[in-house]
């Protein structure tokens, strides 16, 4: 995690290139986390785009405050758009579901989760595992909260189907 944020960003704009790379070594954690469950197999890739435009923007980000809204909101959308471009659609064999204590149920999830398309792995990710509300998923994924709301309940629906299936 890092210490100070704020002081690392405003080092980094100045150009300290020791505080941008103890930056994007902190950030790497976290862009990783919001973006394998979005874009899957392809999250690697996608949270190297995310640190790279991360790398390429913070000189433009006006209030360091908000760096990890910031990063979260770019996080999300490179993990959509290589998913997107890199999206892979096959079908998993769910014949035998796990007990609940079972290791094999993160594989099966990760299963199901590769059934959905990018945008809804998206909005799955901000409101299930960030504890978003749907204002705020709506706000980083730059769509209506009308639109956020209706990709959630089609993404719960379809994930409840692929599971049963």
């Amino acid at each position: 995690m890092i210490d100070d944020p704020e002081g690392l960003v405003r080092a980094a704009q100045r150009g300290d290139t020791l505080a941008m790379n103890e930056l994007l070594d902190g950030l790497a954690p976290y862009v990783g986390r919001i973006c394998g469950p979005i874009a899957l197999a392809d999250g690697p890739d996608a949270t190297q785009e995310a640190l790279i435009a991360v790398f390429r923007g913070v000189r433009r980000l006006e209030n360091p405050a908000a760096l990890f809204g910031w990063v979260r909101a770019i996080a999300v959308r490179e993990a959509v758009r290589v998913a997107r471009r890199r999206q892979r659609q096959v079908p998993a064999d769910l014949s035998e579901v796990p007990a609940p204590d079972d290791p094999q149920l993160a594989v099966q999830v990760q299963d199901v989760l590769a059934r959905l398309s990018p945008e809804h792995r998206a909005v799955l990710v901000l409101r299930d595992l960030e504890g978003m509300d749907e204002q705020a998923a709506a706000a980083v994924l730059e769509v209506p909260t009308g639109t956020a709301k209706s990709r959630l309940h089609r993404a719960r629906a379809s994930f409840r189907k692929a599971w049963g299936s």
